[in-house]
């Protein structure tokens, strides 16, 4: 209309008295949009404790399985040997010397410039013969042959520094089987390395004395689980141990007590009331997203109950694994140990049962088909579109009823002004008047 609204005529603060009542108009969409993000914080948080129960129930699950803690560690006295322990071990030792290492065959030809013509004939322990064709005579060719073949071999060429080159053959794998033969016009072969198998020699010097031969440097299995790798000849006789592993099982369980920790520690921390001031310095205390959550406060109790309950009428605090005045869980290193030294089955079976109830209550709790918080954060989701689209309705409306006013309250500028021009003309025309005396005359 080319007025402004702020009252030129009317002498109002129309503008001011537009967004108070704009202010007013909004109190409805403020609710709204404050309840959505109210609840956007809530799911947030319902998403963050549920990945911190699915890693909970991972742990868990792992740790109910059978032979979950069975572990072990191997040892050597000897540098000459390391070993590990695996799946199926169990607690033991084995003496055996070390006769000697896995090799791999090794052979130089005689000086030449070139190869006598463009073929090789290569013999391997199973009797598999190929043949190698170069492009020519030429060394590098025969080397390119050779290593493209499927013999089991690797060439290369080295200088004697005459002019001349040795071709050396030497097998991919170590042991007895990656020897080899060489045939055709190949020339005067010199050994420099037999292809053979690692030695060692079990019990050495009694009735039960007992080679045990390996392609490689790795005896797989020696016992059950227990792999050991030689690294140099040793008649003094080494011996591998192997005990289990108190530090590892220990870990495992202290894993599982953290991860419950970590839950119910955020849990707590998101059911903390604050208290700040308002812009009166009034004191405002604010719930947090999980006060008055009932479901999730039973979760947490399920969880801690789960780890915290008698097994066989023992408590897990009898293996170190015990509940707090705070509502947490300890887990006490040293006392656990004693006790898996004492009675490793109890303990094993103890960290077990808990791990079960804990991968149940975790499921329960956290399943993304049917677990409570997956179907709290659906319920969230929902309510926090459903909140949304009513606050950009509102927005709508807002701008709409905004526009109202300010049409109106412009049209009462333009009337205003109006008036008051006329009121103008009036007055201008009255001062315009001839004055009337007393005596009536002019």
């Amino acid at each position: 209309m080319g007025l402004s609204l702020d009252g030129l005529a009317s002498g109002l603060d129309t503008t001011a008295l537009i967004k108070a009542m704009m202010d007013i108009e909004r109190i409805p969409q403020n609710i709204l949009y404050n309840k959505s993000v109210r609840t956007q914080a809530t799911v947030d948080a319902l998403k963050a404790l549920n990945t911190g129960i699915a890693n909970l129930t991972t742990l868990s699950t792992a740790a109910a399985k059978p032979g979950a803690l069975s572990l072990f560690t191997a040892t050597s006295t000897s540098t000459a040997a390391t070993a590990s322990a695996g799946t199926g071990a169990a607690a033991g030792s084995v003496e055996f010397t070390i006769d000697r290492l896995a090799t791999k065959q090794s052979s130089v030809s005689a000086p030449l410039t070139q190869w006598p013509d463009t073929s090789l004939t290569i013999t391997g322990a199973n009797g598999t013969a190929v043949t190698v064709t170069a492009a020519s005579t030429s060394l590098d060719d025969v080397v390119q042959a050779v290593n493209a073949s499927t013999a089991n071999v690797t060439a290369t060429k080295v200088s004697t520094g005459d002019g001349n080159y040795r071709l050396q053959l030497t097998s991919k794998a170590t042991g007895a089987a990656g020897a080899f033969t060489l045939s055709g016009t190949a020339g005067t072969f010199t050994q420099i390395q037999s292809a053979q198998d690692a030695q060692i020699t079990l019990w050495k010097g009694t009735a039960a004395e007992q080679p045990v031969t390996s392609g490689t440097n790795t005896f797989a299995n020696l016992q059950t689980g227990l792999s050991v790798t030689v690294a140099a000849v040793s008649a003094t006789p080494v011996t591998v141990s192997v005990a289990q592993d108190a530090d590892g099982i220990a870990a495992k369980a202290e894993a599982l007590v953290k991860g419950l920790n970590d839950v119910l520690a955020y849990i707590t921390s998101k059911q903390k009331t604050s208290t700040t001031p308002d812009a009166n310095g009034k004191p405002v205390t604010t719930l947090g997203v999980f006060t008055t959550d009932s479901a999730v406060r039973s979760i947490g109790q399920s969880l801690l109950t789960a780890a915290s309950a008698p097994i066989g009428g023992v408590s897990p605090s009898e293996y170190g694994i015990s509940i707090t005045k705070n509502g947490t869980m300890e887990f006490d290193p040293a006392k656990f140990k004693a006790a898996l030294a004492k009675d490793p089955a109890a303990v094993d079976a103890a960290v077990r049962t808990i791990g079960s109830r804990l991968e149940a209550a975790g499921k329960t709790a956290s399943d993304k088909y049917g677990g409570v918080i997956a179907s709290k954060i659906t319920s969230g989701e929902g309510q926090v579109r459903e909140l949304n689209d009513q606050v950009a309705n509102w927005d709508i409306r807002l701008a709409s009823r905004e526009a109202r006013l300010k049409s109106t309250y412009a049209a009462l500028e333009v009337a205003m002004q109006a008036m008051n021009a006329q009121s103008s003309w009036l007055t201008a025309q009255l001062a315009t008047l001839p004055t009337q005396g007393s005596d009536g005359k002019k």
